[in-house]
């Protein structure tokens, strides 16, 4: 690759970071406005939860739809058109009158991240040379850990300030800029993707162990968010910190799942089952410490901090397990089976903070790291199950090589 095209590929890889940055903002943003909407719209804790869980369901839904309808249009265009849609998302949520119009913002937006995360990954893998494509998906997805990092406490920061709508403006300029990136450095053409069709989307959820990987990553991801959704009342409500400390604490917070994230990616690059097993089990026991410390002003804010060390750290050996997977059964779908894992995060999500929102309501706040702890141990004995899978199949292998 020549020095001028290394140059074009890092200002692209650029753009769609900055883009990830927006849509990474958006998604957990009404984790440090749930206070300001109850209030705003007089709504319960557990309805103003549906701000996550609505907003991964759109997520869920329009990954796979979003990629059967868009296969074919030019991926310049696409991510233009992503790119609006995300502003639209986010501009109807801050001028929204009542909050079933705030939800429908959220739906709008969610489609466009759907589609992004998809779409985005083959676009960072295809400008760069072979031998550095998964090094260019990571550069990618960096604007998603910024975003937890910096993202979503700034837009609290800016809700407490000027008001939650503020909090969705804010976010729009930032999609506003992240168009403007795209247009201008995206190049305009790139190859298309094999068509994703509704036969290939059949035969990845037909496959037993693809589907019992997606069932993973959605209980294994989701359980999280029993708690992480409540996390600005945990904060507040049970641990007795104020609400600019927990701008603060979400700043930690984002730094730790950077960290999580990062040799998260290292561990899983071998052996991703083996070692998402380990990971499971330290989230498993983060959160049951979690449902005994949630009262606890000092030794709860140090258990959420751990909960965020390991809280996204599964998410590159999942993406990653799941492609090896749909590369050795189903290689002609591994763009579907990628944008349906995709869909199970956010499955993972929906079920989760609706969880919580029952958990909050009928048990009690402190009560939501033990029922993700539920979730998360029903992963490890899916995962368990993958790793007994896998091994007779190894086996063949060794013998068929003698």
């Amino acid at each position: 690759m020549t020095k001028q095209k290394q140059i074009s590929a890092t200002l692209t890889l650029l753009a769609l970071a900055v883009s990830a940055f927006a849509i990474g903002s958006t998604e957990f943003i009404s984790v440090g406005l749930i206070p300001m909407l109850i209030q705003s719209f007089h709504v319960s804790m557990a309805q103003a939860g549906l701000t996550v869980s609505v907003y991964a369901m759109g997520i869920m839904i329009g990954a796979p739809v979003m990629t059967l309808l868009t296969g074919q249009i030019n991926r310049h265009t696409l991510m233009v058109i992503i790119m609006l849609l995300f502003i639209t998302g986010n501009l109807v949520a801050a001028f929204a009158p009542t909050f079933a119009v705030l939800l429908a913002g959220r739906v709008i937006a969610a489609l466009a991240h759907g589609i992004f995360m998809t779409v985005a990954s083959v676009i960072a893998a295809d400008v760069v040379a072979p031998s550095k494509r998964a090094s260019a998906i990571a550069v990618m997805f960096t604007g998603l850990t910024v975003a937890t990092v910096t993202g979503v406490p700034m837009g609290t920061m800016i809700g407490q300030l000027g008001g939650w709508r503020w909090s969705f403006i804010f976010i729009s300029v930032i999609g506003l800029i992240g168009l403007v990136a795209d247009y201008i450095l995206v190049p305009r053409e790139l190859p298309l993707p094999s068509k994703a069709t509704a036969k290939g989307l059949l035969r990845v959820l037909g496959n037993p162990q693809l589907l019992l990987a997606l069932l993973v990553t959605a209980l294994g991801y989701g359980g999280t968010f029993v708690a992480y959704t409540y996390l600005s009342p945990l904060l507040e409500q049970k641990m007795g910190w104020s609400s600019s400390a927990v701008v603060v604490i979400l700043v930690v917070y984002g730094l730790m799942v950077a960290l999580g994230n990062t040799l998260g990616g290292r561990w899983a690059n071998k052996k991703p089952l083996a070692a998402l097993l380990k990971m499971f089990m330290g989230l498993f026991v983060t959160l049951l410490v979690l449902s005994v410390t949630a009262s606890s002003h000092w030794l709860g804010l140090l258990t959420v901090l751990a909960m965020g060390f390991f809280a996204f750290m599964n998410v590159p050996g999942l993406q990653l397990y799941i492609v090896q997977l749909a590369e050795k059964y189903t290689p002609a779908d591994i763009t579907m089976a990628s944008a349906l894992n995709i869909s199970a995060f956010n499955v993972g999500i929906a079920l989760g903070s609706g969880i919580g929102g029952q958990v909050t309501s009928q048990v009690g706040l402190g009560w939501t790291p033990f029922f993700g702890a539920v979730m998360v141990a029903i992963s490890i004995g899916l995962t368990v199950g993958l790793i007994r899978l896998a091994r007779p199949a190894k086996r063949l292998v060794k013998k068929f090589n003698r």
